[in-house]
């Protein structure tokens, strides 16, 4: 085992290196990233210097611009409009937001309740962490970003913690990680195209789409299914698809001895690869991971969600350092998230051995389409800002943004109380056995 993790370890830095020195070319022209240092608001010109350099380049208003938009020595993106002539500005977006007391506290609450999810339904917790920066402020690239960043320490503490309780399959966790890497390589390349074309209201756009499109049918299936186990007495079942692909004799041929599955390992590239690329483009691989190793591969929810966590850990490791060197991660939100998860995971853990297989489902399956809908909301707006469609009418943006606000609130509130709620019953009702049983012995 201990060969086994110094591989994939080598293989990750190794990885990291090649693709840091083969990644493809700066910017285009039209989007710059650095501050802006000095205003002339007669002759509604600014000073702007690129980042990572000292070349300064003056910068022309557009139309609407007043010299009250400019933030200096704000590290911002810049996307020029061409139309309008050389370096007029299109627009502006802020890439580290501000962090006042408030949205502290909100960040370590989100870390928390992420954490929660994390531990007990084996996915990072990301797709609620995800749209929740976005909500605060945070551009779609960097919540992204600060996300990935976070997730391996305390997908370590989640491994770890379910390892003890026999529910991990490392052989598997290793096997689907090797593919998942590929996959972070390929998305992190075309969230870094989406942004350099498109800008912030691009990749946001892009976040928030498939967001949408993958919350909502995965969240679909994982509902009907927790509703069919729920309806069976929750005994967990190998779904018809998973029986089918393990009669496929294609060699190499693997034995997963902890989730007692034995498959050919074509079946488990595709499932890494996806997962990869969805922790890479939008920092969530756990609710495409934990759904394929359960449906595909065949393991049980309780070991595919334990599994995940290994998986999160290494895709972790290499995404946060591609992403570090694109300048993305904001490092004060990767702290203050990571300190309230690595709580919550340890709970999350702990609740998994009090449940069974089709309550971990339900949680996943409420929490993934009301976070949908939240996500759903921005949509038009983001359309909007990318020029897809006309300018929204004021009210209407008022009224989708409160949606999508409440709508996360809504879920990261389900999250924590559908959690606490089945842990805290499980263990009362497991206490109730042991003293059941305890009166038994003595009277038998």
């Amino acid at each position: 085992m201990k060969r086994a993790l110094i591989l994939i370890f080598t293989l990750t830095l190794f990885l990291s290196m090649a693709a840091s020195a083969m990644a493809g070319g700066p910017p285009p022209k039209d989007l710059l990233k650095g501050y802006f240092t000095e205003v002339n608001e007669v002759a509604r010109t600014v000073q702007f210097e690129k980042d990572g350099s000292k070349t300064v380049t003056t910068l022309h208003f557009n139309q609407e611009m007043a010299a009250e938009d400019i933030r200096l020595h704000k590290k911002v993106m810049v996307t020029l409009d061409k139309h309008a002539g050389p370096n007029v500005i299109g627009s502006i977006s802020i890439m580290f937001m501000d962090l006042p007391l408030s949205k502290i506290g909100y960040l370590i609450l989100i870390g928390l309740i992420g954490g929660l999810l994390s531990g007990f339904i084996g996915s990072g917790g990301a797709f609620v962490m995800t749209p929740a920066m976005m909500t605060l402020g945070a551009p779609g690239a960097i919540a992204v970003a600060s996300n990935m960043c976070h997730k391996f320490p305390k997908a370590m503490v989640g491994a770890f913690k379910r390892y003890k309780y026999g529910q991990v399959d490392i052989k598997l966790g290793l096997v689907m990680a090797v593919t998942a890497i590929i996959g972070v390589e390929l998305g992190i390349q075309m969230q870094k195209y989406i942004l350099n074309t498109y800008g912030n209201a691009g990749s946001n756009l892009y976040v928030s789409l498939v967001f949408v499109c993958v919350l909502v049918v995965v969240g679909l299936i994982v509902a009907a299914d927790a509703y069919k186990l729920s309806k069976g007495g929750g005994e967990a079942k190998t779904p018809k698809l998973a029986l089918a692909l393990m009669k496929l004799n294609i060699p190499p041929m693997m034995e997963f001895k902890v989730a007692k599955v034995r498959i050919s390992a074509w079946v488990t590239i595709p499932v890494g690869l996806l997962t990869g690329m969805l922790a890479a483009t939008i920092a969530v691989g756990g609710f495409i991971g934990v759904p394929g190793m359960i449906y595909v591969i065949g393991a049980s929810a309780m070991i595919a969600s334990a599994t995940e966590l290994v998986v999160a850990f290494i895709m972790g490791c290499y995404g946060s350092v591609q992403w570090a060197i694109a300048g993305l991660v904001d490092i004060r939100m990767t702290l203050l998230i990571l300190s309230g998860s690595l709580i919550g995971v340890q709970l999350g853990a702990l609740g998994t051995t009090y449940v069974k297989d089709h309550i971990i489902k339900i949680v996943m399956a409420s929490v993934m389409l009301i976070v949908a809908v939240s996500r759903g909301a921005k949509v038009p707006g983001y359309l909007a800002d990318v020029g897809l469609m006309n300018p929204l009418d004021p009210q209407v943006t008022v009224i989708l943004n409160s949606v999508s606000f409440w709508a996360l609130i809504m879920a990261l509130g389900s999250a924590g109380g559908l959690i606490s709620f089945f842990m805290i019953k499980g263990m009362v009702q497991s206490r109730r056995e042991e003293k059941q049983s305890v009166l038994e012995t003595a009277h038998g």
